[in-house]
């Protein structure tokens, strides 16, 4: 069967993945979520406790770490989002996956975006003056940059489930050259996918970085849903991002008989 490593993105661990996870299996999918270094364990623990050296943690370090997970297996599928689908771009690029889908990902080559969002939330994370300080997660912030499209009650729920605090050295990481992927060469099959409501990674640049790709005889596509979040892996509407990739990987039949890729005649 085909095999997947979803990888997570910032201020998540591989909890957010769990529905995911059972939702692929049972379409007969080999499926696998490992942790960023520093982020095993119960999110909630993870809060009340947050790891030594976690704001340390750099973008270099977690890629070597999936990659390591990734090269145990036989050229999987990777699923990323943010920051894990920056790392689902670069394990593309570097030849290390059969193929690959970015959600809501985190653009290389330090491509921004002028949406306020986008500036505001990745200012603060990136704040020079905080030096080598966790970014502490809180209830607040979730729910009004991460997971705006949800209630209160919904956004409450999904914190306290979800939610770990990170190092802001892994956003800077991106913005540098640990971020950089060369856009011009051949690639695996790529989907990016962005959502609408987006407050941390808009569907503008979502869209730039899928205009980026300048290898026509690569298959690159992208898609947009309307009124998803940041937290669209998560939140109400999951099964239809999830069913779509589905279909994605069947269209580039990515057979989960044979593991075999060719385009899609489709």
């Amino acid at each position: 069967m085909t095999q997947i490593v979803f990888v997570h993105g910032m201020f998540q661990n591989p909890k957010s993945w769990d529905n995911w996870v059972r939702y692929f299996s049972d379409k007969g999918y080999d499926c696998s979520a490992p942790a960023w270094p520093l982020h095993d364990g119960d999110p909630k623990a993870l809060r009340d406790n947050p790891p030594a050296g976690l704001g340390e943690l750099s973008l270099d370090a977690i890629y070597a770490s999936i990659k390591s997970a990734v090269a145990g297996l036989d050229k999987p599928v990777v699923i990323g989002h943010s920051v894990g689908g920056l790392i689902a771009q670069k394990l593309l690029a570097d030849g290390h996956v059969s193929g690959a889908v970015a959600i809501s990902s985190v653009a290389p080559n330090a491509m921004l975006d002028f949406d306020w969002g986008f500036i505001k939330n990745s200012a603060i994370i990136t704040n020079p003056l905080k030096g080598d300080e966790p970014v502490y997660m809180d209830a607040k912030t979730f729910h009004g940059s991460f997971a705006n499209t949800l209630s209160d009650e919904q956004a409450a729920v999904e914190f306290e489930k979800t939610a770990t605090h990170d190092s802001r050295n892994v956003l800077r990481d991106c913005m540098g050259s640990s971020g950089k992927i060369d856009l011009s060469r051949p690639h695996e099959p790529l989907l990016l996918v962005a959502g609408e409501k987006d407050e941390i990674i808009p569907a503008d640049l979502n869209e730039k970085n899928f205009k980026a790709y300048e290898n026509t005889g690569s298959v690159t596509d992208f898609r947009e849903f309307p009124n998803r979040g940041h937290y669209i892996c998560g939140e109400p509407g999951w099964e239809e991002v999830a069913a779509y990739i589905d279909g994605w990987l069947q269209q580039n039949r990515f057979d989960v008989d044979n593991r075999i890729y060719a385009p899609s005649a489709i």
